[in-house]
């Protein structure tokens, strides 16, 4: 029985891979700062602990999967708000080095969380080794990765999963579907901006990939192999919901309402492709916009 160690285990993505992994017969251990928050959303068979040092020093750990973080897109980004993006993050992948670097033995698989904001804003295909345009996103995907990769030399295989939009039963389609079902969607600013979106269940698949692959290393670009731009995605949504999409939301709006946060995440864009897990044999079940959202709202 494999037992794992999963941070965020409570969120969009780590509920569903509890479920999957706890189907699977895994000991899962969670660590969360609402034990009793988490317990309402979790298998039953799920250990909860709110510290590490809950963690008996002969229970051995074999996976760890990294998912913790601040949400980003709830509000503004101030710079107490950015503190919190990274102490969640990098700050929490930093106690789990401190963690195993003591007695406890280092697990022997970190599948840790980053996004694809890692490369910064454009339309030209993003691969794992593509060059990147500096921002915000970036430097707190990039400080993020380090802090993961730091388990290297513990002798621990680390996997930073590169996630873009997660589509599912939350998150942001979530967010979208109230106005589009209210026939007030639109697209945002100029419609030109790229989005690599993921089905919730080919992103779990994916964690559940980069665990049982272990020829797989370094960044993972988690996203479906067919982006679309802004204007193809919302029109896509309002057909599968039957609804109109006619009313955008200029860039000045979005600047005006998000600021920064709405700059990066709403008007720029990433056209991101999973090259690695292609190579390596991945079958996303759901590839196209159109399957993906048709399972999702139908």
């Amino acid at each position: 029985m494999q037992t794992v160690l999963v941070t965020g285990g409570s969120g969009f993505i780590g509920r569903h891979f509890c479920r999957a992994a706890s189907q699977l017969g895994w000991h899962l251990i969670v660590l969360s700062r609402s034990p009793a928050a988490a317990k309402m959303v979790l298998p039953e068979t799920v250990k909860i602990v709110s510290n590490l040092n809950e963690i008996a020093a002969d229970e051995a750990i074999d996976i760890v999967v990294n998912l913790a973080g601040e949400p980003l897109a709830e509000s503004r980004w101030t710079d107490s708000q950015k503190k919190k993006f990274y102490a969640s993050r990098s700050g929490l992948t930093n106690s789990l080095y401190d963690f195993f670097s003591g007695p406890k033995l280092a697990p022997a698989t970190l599948i840790s969380g980053s996004a694809i904001g890692y490369y910064g804003s454009g339309s030209d295909p993003k691969y794992e080794d593509s060059g990147v345009i500096d921002g915000f996103s970036h430097q707190l995907c990039d400080s993020w990765e380090k802090s993961a990769n730091r388990l290297q030399s513990l002798g621990t295989r680390v996997c930073t999963v590169r996630t873009g939009i997660v589509l599912g039963d939350q998150g942001a389609l979530a967010k979208m579907l109230l106005p589009f079902k209210c026939g007030l969607g639109g697209p945002i600013g100029d419609g030109h901006q790229m989005m690599s979106w993921i089905h919730i269940t080919d992103m779990v698949n994916i964690l559940l990939h980069c665990i049982a692959d272990t020829e797989l290393s370094g960044p993972i670009n988690a996203t479906a192999p067919n982006p679309v731009d802004n204007k193809t995605f919302v029109k896509a949504l309002g057909t599968t919901l039957h609804r109109p999409v006619l009313l955008p939301m200029p860039g000045f709006m979005v600047k005006l309402l998000f600021g920064e946060m709405g700059v990066e995440l709403l008007l720029q864009g990433q056209c991101v492709i999973p090259q690695k897990l292609q190579q390596s044999g991945f079958r996303f079940e759901f590839p196209s916009l159109a399957h993906a959202l048709d399972d999702l709202l139908r």
